[in-house]
């Protein structure tokens, strides 16, 4: 009898211990599973249809289960992969990803760039930049590094000029050296510039913010052309660059399910980062 007892007792111990190792840890590592749980952050816009049409599916297919997480503005996505609330995020670029970073003493990094939609000029009363009259009403970004990229379009397009010391992506309103049409710069949350329109003479809208607005960018006065730097990225916590997290999403970004997702669908037209041009 005892003999069956304990015979009992060592099987029952095997069956939890396997039950234990058949559990996923929510937001980190699993155990011993082919299950792993993570949630991803996203701002309103493209990029969380993005990681649900063109980055889930390949990650689910490799035994991953994706919640995508939407935030209302650029901060909070940050703060929260640091705090580890999310595992992942996509939503920002590399200039906004360092130096808010650096600002915030965050331990975050990109692991990779994917198709990005330019910052578009929008108007509801002008059928282009040469109607833009003195003393013009232009609302734009007011974060640094979107504000910097806004700043740059406007010199692209000569409306103003900046000083050709400084950074283009540290440019602030005090760096501007011509500003011929003595325009008036409001500066808005980013979230709110697709509203501001109605407000201002033109507004430099960030490409993610206008599609979540409803805004045709074959109606945009001007679209700028995007640099490697202002190309956004999948952001993780420095320590999972490197781990099974890190490399699965670079290789999720990498991988021809995701190239095909994104060239037959909305983001065919969005400006692609060098290594996806250089892979064809």
């Amino acid at each position: 009898m005892k003999r069956n007892k304990r015979l009992v007792a060592i099987t029952l111990a095997a069956t939890l211990s396997l039950g234990v190792v058949g559990c996923a840890s929510k937001g980190g590592e699993s155990l011993e599973t082919d299950t792993k749980n993570i949630t991803v952050g996203v701002c309103p816009g493209p990029y969380g249809d993005m990681v649900k049409e063109c980055i889930a599916p390949y990650l689910e297919a490799n035994g991953y289960e994706v919640e995508v997480k939407e935030f209302s503005d650029y901060i909070q996505p940050d703060k929260a992969l640091n705090n580890r609330e999310i595992d992942t995020n996509l939503m920002q670029h590399t200039v906004y990803l360092e130096k808010f970073s650096a600002d915030n003493n965050l331990d975050i990094s990109a692991v990779i760039s994917v198709p990005t939609a330019g910052m578009g000029i929008f108007s509801n009363n002008l059928n282009s930049l040469s109607e833009l009259g003195e003393g013009g009403k232009v609302a734009i970004p007011n974060d640094p590094s979107n504000l910097a990229r806004a700043l740059t379009l406007l010199e692209t397009q000569g409306l103003i000029k900046i000083d050709s010391n400084v950074d283009d992506t540290k440019a602030t309103k005090n760096d501007i050296t011509e500003n011929s049409k003595n325009l008036e710069f409001l500066e808005v949350e980013a979230a709110q510039l697709a509203r501001s329109i109605s407000s201002a003479d033109i507004a430099l809208v960030p490409g993610n913010y206008a599609i979540a607005s409803g805004l045709d960018f074959a109606e945009a006065l001007a679209i700028e052309e995007l640099s490697e730097e202002y190309k956004n990225v999948v952001a993780v916590r420095t320590e999972d660059l490197d781990k099974d997290l890190g490399k699965d999403l670079k290789e999720a970004v990498e991988s021809e399910e995701f190239r095909n997702a994104i060239e037959s669908g909305k983001y065919k037209d969005f400006n692609k980062p060098e290594w996806y041009v250089n892979a064809n």
